[in-house]
């Protein structure tokens, strides 16, 4: 699913930006289509929006596919506050239908996933190589890089771009850094997955943790990042690789992912275990975003081990840990921000691994639903029934 905002600490998608300052949007088309929205007054919603063309730097896209994550869930439940009407959706792939001005990296026609962290390419971060940190994106505080919004309602009032992107509606405008190009042999509903819940979780093994052959790791959680953490440490070649979940049929699809051992995490203490079995593991996966799981994780690792943040917490959330076994032991605890990656090369990366049969993605998608069946979908997510869920306007 952590960097800082340019306002504030919060969480991403890994997040919900702070509020900005609102900026009046382009003149609409004329067409209305159906979104999905949050908004905090009145709750989840479908709602008729316009959608106005793209400017210089912007493409828009015909959503084709939308996965549901944990992190537009925290906006439903409010556990990341917001103050203006959202289109949900993070999480996406489609095709180009119009670039704006200046735009040379797609065209009308492209099959392209959308990274929902699109960086200003400009900061220090982004110059130094570390885009997944950077401090110029307004895709945090759900806004196009200008401050504005492409949509509006029926009645013409501003509804905003959930992490810059709004992705659960039929049609969409995105900065050109959001639009990545990837195969056209490359399935709709994988290229979703690929913009959020696969990219973090391979990430975070690959790029944040650099998790090498033979060593092991505990993964908590095994919803749709979960399960890409474990595909990359299958990936990798890490072993022993321990999954642990609440859910026998998520265990069972992390078992066929690669792992080599699966717990109930309501029926085991997971770090004894740990101990016990494996004298503590080098890498321990949290893809759940809870603190009291988190607190947990420095006593699962053996020394020298990282603990790996992949789950994103509600904003403000806190934890403790034993500060002198941290230094004793030499432990670590590193954040993960949309697994360290740079979505213009790591998701063509992912998808020509998929598409040469080396990551089983299909396994990761349980349904497939109507953009009408977006609440049934947080129902689902809630309840932690099956795994992700793809939605189609």
């Amino acid at each position: 699913m952590t960097p800082a905002t340019p306002a504030a600490s919060v969480p991403p998608a890994n997040r919900p930006g702070p509020s900005s300052p609102s900026a009046p949007p382009s003149a609409p088309s004329s067409a209305l289509s159906s979104a999905v929205v949050f908004d905090p007054e009145s709750g989840l919603g479908s709602r008729e929006v316009a959608l106005r063309s793209a400017g210089p730097g912007e493409v828009e896209i015909e959503v084709r596919a939308a996965g549901v994550c944990h992190s537009d869930l925290h906006i439903v439940t409010g556990d990341w506050p917001t103050d203006r009407p959202l289109v949900l959706g993070h999480e996406a792939a489609g095709v180009v239908t119009g670039v704006g001005a200046g735009v040379t990296s797609v065209r009308p026609g492209d099959h392209v996933v959308l990274s929902w962290f699109a960086p200003c390419r400009r900061c220090r971060k982004c110059v130094a190589g570390t885009a997944w940190l950077c401090t110029g994106t307004k895709a945090v505080e759900n806004t196009l890089p200008d401050g504005g919004t492409p949509f509006t309602d029926s009645r013409g009032e501003a509804v905003w771009p959930y992490l810059g992107l709004g992705a659960f509606t039929n049609r969409l405008v995105v900065p050109e850094t959001a639009a990545v190009k990837v195969p056209e042999e490359l399935p709709f509903g994988i290229g979703a997955l690929l913009g959020c819940s696969i990219t973090t979780g391979i990430g975070a093994v690959m790029n944040t943790a650099r998790v090498r052959p033979g060593e092991s790791a505990v993964v908590i959680g095994t919803g749709g990042v979960g399960l890409s953490v474990v595909m990359g440490l299958h990936l990798v070649g890490a072993d022993p690789v321990v999954a642990v979940d609440l859910s026998p049929e998520r265990l069972a699809v992390a078992k066929r992912f690669g792992a080599t051992h699966t717990l109930d995490g309501a029926g085991t203490d997971v770090a004894a275990w740990c101990r016990e079995e494996l004298g503590g593991v080098e890498f321990a996966f949290e893809a759940i975003g809870n603190p009291t799981v988190i607190e947990t994780l420095p006593a699962m690792l053996a020394p020298g081990g990282a603990a790996v943040l992949v789950g994103m917490a509600p904003a403000g959330a806190t934890g403790s840990f034993d500060l002198f076994d941290l230094a004793d032991q030499g432990k670590r605890i590193l954040g993960c921000n949309y697994g360290s990656s740079i979505g213009e090369i790591d998701i063509p990366k992912l998808a020509r691994l998929y598409l040469a049969g080396r990551l089983p993605l299909d396994d990761l998608i349980g349904t497939t639903r109507p953009l009408s069946e977006a609440g049934a979908a947080f129902e689902d997510l809630r309840s932690n029934t099956g795994v992700r869920t793809i939605l189609e306007p």
